[in-house]
């Protein structure tokens, strides 16, 4: 029994019911508060329809990551490999479209089935190796790191990148509306469906909620873990090609940063409206904060720094909450 859990026993009642709604709500309402306080200090720049519709596209592939992660996290494992993961399908779904000649379509197809590889990869070795999943995903995205640099030998594929390709990002095809918002929403909608809408959906939960009570359930326990780090590799191969879009290039180490960002988004998620359970909505809510704060700093102007400083003390507070929540459900 931890010493936060004993700590927790000892309050009120009523101190425990408004460190609950605090823990529930702590990110709505922050992100709220951001929301207004930017709009006051810079009203002619922060509260336009125009920055909300920059906010959403620039969260657009954060989210897409974070989502995956979501699956992995919910089954009780963490995946350390995403970030190198869409580096690596960045460079190669360039390097398909340029040096290959294949047809962007095909090239998608192909990456984001590496990604459901590399998925399984680290799932197999997690639930038949019983490695940790954090040494098993660190070592895979090490090895992946070494796996972009020998096919792009660290050199970034530029020359040659179609319009086309440009244009999954840049474009508007629909109301217009940036494209990437209209991927983030398609990913968000199937994950969340199949989280809370699917029986499958429902094993996975099972699983990360009480994996011995699953396997006495009957439920296929491994099968269900090997699920949430394909769903995590599909969704960082996707995240890495349409970075390679954004960006018009293939580079070795363009995706590596998104890790921290979609750690912090999941964590941040875990403590809205639930007692510290991952969830796809929660994710969306913390992805939400993180570039609504940075869209906040770079209109004020603030120093590059700062960005590092705001997003590791935002995984810090994110933690800290979703702890929170479960000592609170648990006491």
């Amino acid at each position: 029994m931890s010493e936060g859990l004993i700590s927790t026993r000892r309050l009120t009642p009523a101190v425990k019911a408004g460190l609950a709604v605090f823990a529930r709500y702590a990110t709505i309402i922050g992100l709220a508060l951001m929301i207004v306080v930017f709009s006051i200090l810079s009203p002619d720049a922060f509260p336009t329809f125009s920055n909300f519709i920059n906010v959403l596209d620039q969260a657009s592939l954060a989210m897409i990551i974070s989502g995956g992660l979501t699956l992995a996290l919910i089954v009780g494992e963490m995946d350390l490999s995403v970030g190198y993961a869409a580096s690596l399908h960045g460079v190669l779904v360039t390097g398909l479209i340029v040096h290959d000649e294949l047809p962007i379509s095909l090239a998608m197809a192909i990456v984001i089935a590496l990604g459901a590889l590399v998925g399984a990869a680290n799932g197999l070795i997690v639930t038949k190796l019983r490695v940790n999943s954090v040494i098993a995903t660190l070592g895979v995205g090490t090895i992946i790191v070494g796996l972009a640099y020998a096919y792009s030998s660290g050199v970034p594929i530029v020359a040659g990148v179609p319009e086309a390709f440009l244009q999954l990002t840049l474009g508007r095809w629909f109301f217009g509306i940036p494209n990437p918002i209209i991927f983030m929403a398609l990913v968000v909608v199937t994950l969340w469906a199949l989280v809370e809408r699917t029986a499958i959906g429902q094993e996975i939960q099972a699983v990360g909620g009480n994996e011995a009570a699953a396997r006495m359930a009957g439920i296929s326990v491994d099968r269900i873990k090997v699920l949430g780090f394909v769903i995590s590799g599909m969704c960082a191969a996707l995240t890495g090609a349409l970075l390679a879009s954004r960006l018009g290039s293939g580079t070795t180490s363009a995706a590596d940063s998104y890790l921290l960002t979609a750690f912090a988004a999941v964590f941040l998620g875990s403590a809205t409206l639930r007692d510290g359970e991952f969830h796809v909505l929660g994710t969306l809510v913390g992805t939400l904060i993180i570039v609504f704060g940075f869209n906040g700093l770079n209109i004020f102007g603030a120093p590059t720094f700062s960005q590092y400083v705001f997003q590791g003390a935002i995984l810090i507070i994110a933690v800290g909450l979703s702890s929170l929540g479960r000592m609170l459900a648990e006491s």
